[in-house]
């Protein structure tokens, strides 16, 4: 019975077809014995040809040489013959004009370069033609989409609250590697490990960012470790499926069913990608660490024009300062005949004497707003007349900025690159935490700024988030209780704890820094509190004059603050008789308070590194990989679950792959050598069956994302292996891979078939023609842009927001306060226009348009996107605001430059949106087509000028509105024609 159920399992397909109810019983009962013998049949099965090294085929004989342009056609013609098929009459000049560029640009000829072509009669025309695509940089546009697919590259982190990272500068390294035709073992190399080469240049780190592409969370209650397990799966199985072709996740909760790779291998994979210093939840304030400054080249060209400003200005102040001994002695003689006091600075932002409270309420002598005292309310005698007592339940509070006038007062929510400083009298009664002053928001949050004491230190923070942004630093030494002690404390906005300075009674303090790692915003609506906070600190003891200034106060001044006149104090000294470290004071005083010529360098210098200080706030960072300083251990986690490690394993290559060299390292650097290691039988496959699939539609192995077992066969095996092994050979050269496809007799041919060829070979596997098929989401819309004039061809540069729906993310999104990527904001100018390649990609809502067209949400990997043809495509056509724009501003070139008649002008239009001439039949329709709406539109010259004002773009044409809208209806037309959105 055993062996009967055996040989039936052995023949799965005979096992369902059996009538007999005696063999389906027998499976129904014992299907674990079932799937027993089904898997040892599969493991004596002969080795699967994708895990054979490929061997460089040689080329079959062709019976019509006159047919073949290069060896591709040699294999193709041979698997025609091998079906009784013959190859197809090559398109039209026309025809492949059209086809190749937009298959190597993404972008249609223009009529200037189509004529051009036509009118050239050289053999050697189309070979010069591919040369010049190639050669564009409008290439690595086009190659990059497909590539952003593969990284599930978006502008967004894709759970929780979906909010925004910033990875153009990894967009713009993949663009401008493609372009320059950076080898494809550099390629992976950079991408995969570029972090971990000897010397990493900073491109190089920056392309390691293609496994940072993958989703983070930074929800509340998630748990960090199960989020690293599922980032290290995620780069597993996408690095396995990009370059290998493998679904290696079917091996993460057990041996692989299908194909040779066993649990074991999984996890061993997994172990290259465990050693990311990530933090699990993280993403709330941009990118999650690690991450390093992607500056663009003008960034850098400008970082470099302000640190040579700032070494100038420092140049000229310290020659100033060895130079004005003479004015230095004038400037001492007239403060010693004025024998007056030096007074403490007065360009504040505030200032409260707390020394009077009425009705509750006491006054900001800058402003004049009145500030709520709530609590019991006491003053007492200080050194400066009277203070406001606090014992633990009054509190000082303005009104918060909502509320506040702008006209009467300035806000005190200081932006994150703002310098300010914060000085007050204390007198504390006891060592427990105490807030002196704070704005900040609420817990746990706490954003905004925070003085308090504990154990008698002086703490200072500034705060995003206290859990995961912030800078925060206490003195080591501490104040007496029972005692007045002057506080200033200054932050120059560099958002670094070494920006932060706090005096006491005049004297800088050494300080301990307990955070230093502030990111994103630290504004906050909330009211500036004195003697309380948003966190459970009230002061008890004595405040008096709080002052807060909007830029970093200098120690001399500090000094007058807290009660002294050094100045005047060190002049009453003979000169012969000071110490350096007085006549250093004195002289520093002089020149940043009297010496005109010091102050105004000195301004130079401030406006200098303010600028310098915005740039460096204003350059993106980049997420990239980067490995821990100690080794994270990987285990085999049972069920493929976080928190049930099993088994230690160590990084290797699954057992039925070449194993690593012995000369490489066991990280992602050996990793990425092994992909690309000529022994190594899938990545050249994988590599060049993509290449065929973009321009075929169809890969040689119909199934890029699975070589496996259960992956369809390679319909041309042998041009696949050579494919791979030219690749190889010629150091990695991607170009000359599109290069051959694009210039061979097979590509060339006609994409029509006959009646016998599609009933035949419906799916043109055979490719006895040429391609045909729907154009990708991004190059309809660009299509549209170019012929209407409107496409704006910047290259790189972050992700732009064209037109979409108002409200798009309302119903997705949180507070826009907190988290970025909440509220859509339009783009307007030029930005409306860039290539779709740049549109902003918001995982969990993506462009609406691009998504009807066909482009996936990125939350996964995808190696090819579904073919699309559904009646939300055309209204998308028709209706959204960017493609009838596009047809108005068409309408517009038709107008101006098409010609004079209808007939020229139709001609004109037909040739720029779908690249050849319309047929008579096609021309009569155009034409009725333009009669009826002309009708329309003279009847309703308010509906002219309403579908004229749909876009940003000004109307220019000379004509009629009622005519510039008729053409536009015809422009809308030829923009949803089917021979616009597909490629022939």
């Amino acid at each position: 019975m055993v062996r009967a159920i055996a040989s039936v399992a052995r023949c799965p397909t005979l096992a369902w077809s059996l009538s007999s109810a005696v063999a389906r019983v027998a499976v129904a009962l014992f299907p674990g014995l079932f799937l027993l013998a089904s898997a040892q049949a599969e493991s004596q099965r002969p080795e699967h040809w994708a895990y054979q090294v490929p061997l460089r085929p040689g080329l079959p004989e062709l019976r019509d040489l006159d047919w073949e342009r290069n060896s591709v056609d040699a294999f193709c013609y041979a698997r025609m013959r091998h079906h009784s098929l013959t190859p197809n009459p090559a398109a039209d000049r026309t025809t492949f004009i059209r086809r190749v560029t937009l298959g190597l640009t993404g972008l249609p000829p223009t009529l200037a370069e189509i004529d051009a072509y036509l009118a050239d009669p050289d053999p050697a025309a189309s070979e010069r033609l591919v040369e010049r695509l190639l050669a564009s940089p409008r290439f690595g546009e086009r190659m990059a989409t497909p590539w952003l697919d593969l990284a599930r590259y978006a502008d967004s982190h894709g759970y929780h609250m979906d909010a925004h990272r910033e990875m153009s500068a990894w967009r713009d390294w993949v663009i401008d590697a493609l372009n320059d035709n950076l080898p494809f073992d550099q390629f992976t190399v950079d991408q995969l490990a570029g972090d971990l080469l000897p010397n990493a240049t900073p491109a190089q780190v920056i392309a390691s960012g293609f496994n940072r592409n993958n989703m983070v969370n930074f929800e509340n209650g998630a748990l960090a470790e199960e989020y690293l397990v599922e980032y290290a799966v995620d780069r597993t199985v996408t690095t396995s499926t990009v370059w290998m072709g493998q679904t290696m996740q079917c091996a993460r909760c057990h041996d692989h069913k299908h194909d040779p790779f066993t649990q074991r291998d999984f996890y061993q994979l997994l172990a290259f990608f465990n050693q990311v210093p990530e933090k699990g939840i993280d993403g709330d304030q941009g990118n999650a660490s690690p991450f390093v400054p992607a500056p663009s080249l003008q960034q850098r060209q400008r970082r470099e024009e302000l640190v040579q400003q700032l070494a100038r200005c420092d140049e000229l102040l310290a020659q100033r300062a060895t130079d004005c001994d003479a004015d230095l002695a004038a400037w001492e003689q007239t403060l010693a005949r004025q024998r007056a006091a030096i007074q403490p600075p007065a360009d504040m932002l505030l200032h409260l004497p707390l020394d009077e409270v009425v009705d509750g309420t006491t006054v900001d002598q800058v402003s004049g707003d009145r500030l709520v005292v709530s609590g019991p309310t006491y003053l007492a005698k200080t050194k400066f007349g009277r203070g406001l007592l606090f014992g633990g339940e009054t509190i000082v509070e303005s009104a918060a900025d909502s509320e506040r006038d702008a006209s009467v007062a300035q806000s005190l929510s200081f932006k994150v690159a703002q310098p300010f400083s914060a000085a007050a009298w204390v007198y504390p009664t006891t060592n427990d935490r105490m807030t002196v002053l704070a704005k900040q928001s609420a817990a746990p949050m706490l954003r905004g700024y925070c003085v308090e004491l504990h154990e008698g230190q002086v703490h200072f923070g500034v705060t995003n988030d206290q859990t995961k942004s912030r800078i925060q630093v206490r003195t080591n030494g501490t104040v007496a209780k029972y005692q007045w002690h002057h506080v200033t404390v200054t932050y120059d906005g560099s958002s670094r704890a070494s920006g932060v300075r706090i005096y006491l009674n005049g004297e800088r303090q050494e300080l301990a820094t307990l955070d230093d790692d502030l990111q994103g915003s630290i504004t906050t609506t909330q009211p500036l509190r004195i003697g309380g906070g948003m966190s459970d600190a009230p002061f008890r003891g004595g405040i008096d004059e709080v002052r807060i200034y909007s830029r970093v106060l200098t120690a001399t001044e500090v000094g007058l603050l807290a009660g002294g006149d050094p100045v005047s104090d060190i002049v009453a000294i003979k000169r012969s008789q000071r110490s350096q470290r007085q006549h250093l004071a004195l002289r520093t005083y002089f020149l940043q308070h009297h010496d005109a010529r010091f102050q105004a360098l000195g301004r130079k210098r401030d406006a200098a590194a303010r600028a310098l200080m915005a740039l460096e706030a204003a350059i993106p960072t980049s997420m990239v990989m980067r490995e821990t300083d100690s080794t994270r251990p990987t285990f085999i986690l049972s069920n493929g679950q976080y928190d049930s490690p099993a088994e230690l394993v160590a990084p290797a290559a699954p057992a039925v792959l070449p194993p690593l060299a012995t000369d490489v390292p066991r990280n992602r650097l050996g990793l990425a050598r092994w992909l690309v290691d000529p022994r190594h039988p899938l990545t050249a496959r994988v590599a060049v069956n993509r290449i065929w699939q973009l321009h075929f539609g169809t890969g040689l192995v119909s199934t890029p994302e699975d070589f496996g077992t259960r992956g369809a066969p390679p319909t041309h095996p042998q041009l696949l292996d050579w494919l791979a092994t030219e690749l190889i050979r010629t150091g990695w050269d991607t170009k000359q891979i599109h290069r051959l496809i694009v210039t061979s007799a097979t590509y060339r041919q006609a994409s029509r078939p006959t009646a016998a060829e599609g009933a035949r070979d419906p799916n043109n596997r055979w490719l006895a023609r040429g391609p045909r098929g729907r154009l990708a989401a991004e190059v309809i819309r660009d299509q549209a842009l170019a012929a209407s004039g409107l496409l704006v061809e910047q290259l790189g540069g972050p992700s732009v927001f064209p037109y979409q729906p108002a409200g798009l993310w309302k119903e997705l999104s949180y507070d826009a306060n907190e988290f970025t990527a909440q509220v859509y904001q339009p783009d307007h100018g030029s930005k409306l226009y860039r290539r779709s390649l740049y549109t902003f990609w918001k995982r969990s809502v993506p462009s609406p348009a691009l998504a009807t067209l066909g482009a996936p949400n990125r939350e996964t990997c995808v190696v090819r996107r579904s073919p699309t043809n559904t009646p939300l495509e055309a209204l998308v056509l028709m209706n959204e605001t960017a493609f009838f724009e596009a047809a108005r501003k068409l309408a517009e070139r038709i107008l101006e430059t098409g010609g004079k008649t209808d007939e020229r002008r139709l001609d004109w239009a037909f040739r720029t949106t779908a690249g050849r001439t319309p047929t008579p039949d096609e021309r009569v329709v155009l034409q009725q087509t333009l009669d009826r709406q002309r009708a329309i539109f003279r009847a309703s010259p308010e509906s002219s000028l309403q579908l004229l004002s749909i876009g940003e773009s000004p109307a220019r044409s000379a004509e009629t509105p009622s005519e510039l809208a008729a053409w536009t209806m015809v422009a809308n037309l030829l923009f949803c024609l089917d021979e616009t959105i597909t490629t022939h």
